[in-house]
């Protein structure tokens, strides 16, 4: 199902100050423009210039907002998380028992996942989260979410089909594991805590974190 595997960015923000960048290559008298904005980024840029004439918006403050979606949230965050659970036992036990009040200890709960509920992986269970109503994610801990978790065909396959979703994700699971889906909302956001890898064991809580996959985190990836 090559349109869930779609695993480059889920969404590109226009570079540099005025919304998009433009390259300029001269050759002999012409001059070529190597990058073209798309039509959405041209008609964000023209929303966003008749708001700031307006004084509806100010660009600095959009600025900080999309730099903290690409740089300071994300799946880096959800590994800590995840890392920190397989090294100490404690604090597992109170992100499963309430996962927002021990994601909040790592001062890692946010807008879009201020109420979080995290689900483990085990032998018996397999955990798969979804959004079938759009796209609700926990985005300080997952950052933006992918473009085939927002489509129509994985949010409705995902609760009816999860098994054959899963597959086409290449994970094959035994009969006898039973599989769970979870349906975020607006209001509850979901994080799945995978298995540990075999032979991991020996790995501090920062090597380990490097070895936690987004997807992993949604379900749809065995580490």
């Amino acid at each position: 199902m090559s349109s869930f595997k779609s695993d480059a960015k889920s969404t590109s923000t226009p570079s540099g100050k005025n919304g998009f960048k433009k390259e300029n290559q001269k050759k002999g008298k012409g001059i070529f423009h190597s990058h073209v904005p798309s039509d959405i980024s041209l008609r964000v840029k023209a929303l966003e210039t008749v708001l700031t004439q307006k004084k509806l918006i100010d660009p600095e403050a959009l600025d900080k907002v999309v730099d903290r979606y690409q740089n300071q949230v994300g799946p880096q965050n959800g590994a800590k998380i995840v890392a920190k659970a397989w090294t100490d036992s404690d604090y597992k036990e109170r992100l499963l028992k309430d996962g927002s009040s021990a994601i909040a200890e790592l001062g890692l709960l946010g807008q879009q996942g201020e109420h979080m509920v995290v689900v483990e992986n085990t032998q018996q269970i397999h955990n798969l989260v979804v959004c079938t109503l759009c796209s609700c994610y926990p985005w300080p801990t997952l950052g933006l979410p992918p473009t085939w978790y927002k489509s129509s065909a994985y949010r409705s396959r995902a609760v009816i089909e999860p098994r054959k979703v899963l597959k086409e994700f290449g994970v094959n699971l035994p009969d006898s594991t039973e599989v769970r889906v979870w349906d975020s909302t607006a209001e509850m956001r979901y994080l799945v805590l995978p298995k540990q890898p075999r032979g991991s064991e020996h790995l501090d809580e920062a090597e380990l974190s490097k070895l936690v996959t987004r997807n992993s985190m949604i379900g749809v990836e065995i580490l």
